[in-house]
């Protein structure tokens, strides 16, 4: 499955999951190592694992409501920095869960975390930090999650 038909599952899927909390989400998506994921040594190449956390991004932008919010707002998102661990290789046509965690934020970035799994075992482990960008500059993250909450809501709960 090519890359853009991936993306479009994703964004048609994401609709239908229930919806995540702007504060704190964790989200997973099942997939297939897939013939385009492989590299020459016929596992998923390393570049393919940060497309993978790519989509888990986007499955929590529109469940939580960032995506709409992004629209309204006329914002992007943006990844600053991101790193990978690889413990195991993926193999063709095996199947893993990837998760996604924002498990904190500062006053410019939220911080992710991203695990490849195989059943109990752990295959890849990421981290990176997102911003939110207009065209004044990086949206702080809790300006972000107010945003969210009020077009979601018609609130500025707290977070």
């Amino acid at each position: 499955m090519s890359l853009i038909f991936r993306m479009l599952a994703i964004l048609f899927t994401s609709m239908f999951k229930p919806r995540l909390p702007i504060e704190r989400p964790v989200n997973a998506l099942r997939l297939r190592v897939l013939p385009n994921d492989l590299d020459i040594n016929f596992h998923m190449n390393n570049g393919r694992y940060l497309t993978i956390c790519d989509l888990t991004r986007v499955d929590m932008f529109i469940r939580t409501g960032l995506a709409r919010t992004m629209i309204k707002e006329k914002w992007i998102p943006v990844i600053a920095e991101h790193t990978m661990t690889y413990k195991r290789p993926l193999k063709p046509l095996q199947r893993y869960t990837v998760s996604m965690e924002v498990t904190s934020w500062d006053e410019k970035a939220f911080h992710m975390k991203h695990l490849f799994m195989v059943g109990d075992k752990l295959m890849a482990e990421g981290t990176s930090q997102g911003v939110i960008l207009s065209k004044q500059g990086v949206i702080p993250p809790f300006t972000v999650m107010e945003r969210v909450n009020f077009h979601r809501f018609g609130t500025n709960e707290s977070v």
